[in-house]
């Protein structure tokens, strides 16, 4: 009886397995968003959005503006919430939400949407290139927009595609 009980669960928990579904205090969650494009995010989940408010022509008065991302920062209130919506969404085994930055994959330095969740994913702050890691490419890419070396549209296209290779995509890197 003890056999055909362990059986049964080894075929559940594979089933699950195979189901995308992964099996945590005591309830299942479906996985909806893959962890296999890490470090990036997956972009069904997120793929991006841009604020229609920032363009290359309103540049000088956005993003090129000291302190203008403050002004379209979303509050912890409304960041911390999709944190932890999202962990669960990309079935991340570790929930703790320190370990995780919620990051706009088009910045908010580039015109990034400030509270679509396309453009909102949780990021983590470990690995072999973090959040850290990006936050350097998207001040670089900022400077270069700014200073008219990369047009918007390209940066914003490079570091939506993968950050990893957004510098040397729009040749700065």
């Amino acid at each position: 009886m003890r056999s055909t009980h362990r059986i049964a669960s080894a075929i559940t928990a594979t089933a699950l397995t195979v189901a995308g579904l992964a099996l945590t205090t005591g309830s299942a969650h479906a996985a909806t968003c893959s962890q296999s494009y890490l470090p990036l995010p997956d972009p069904i989940c997120q793929p991006g959005a841009d604020n229609p408010d920032v363009t290359q022509s309103t540049i000088e008065s956005t993003i090129c503006e000291p302190g203008w991302t403050k002004t379209v920062r979303p509050p912890v209130s409304y960041t911390n919430p999709l944190k932890v919506e999202q962990i669960g969404e990309y079935g991340y085994s570790d929930t703790d939400t320190a370990d995780y930055e919620e990051d706009h994959l088009v910045p908010l330095e580039l015109g990034g949407a400030p509270r679509d969740p396309k453009n909102l994913w949780p990021e983590p702050r470990y690995g072999d290139q973090t959040a850290a890691d990006k936050d350097s490419v998207e001040n670089k890419l900022k400077t270069a927009v700014c200073d008219g070396t990369v047009q918007l549209d390209a940066a914003r296209s490079a570091i939506a595609t993968d950050w990893t290779t957004a510098l040397s995509k729009v040749g700065i890197g």
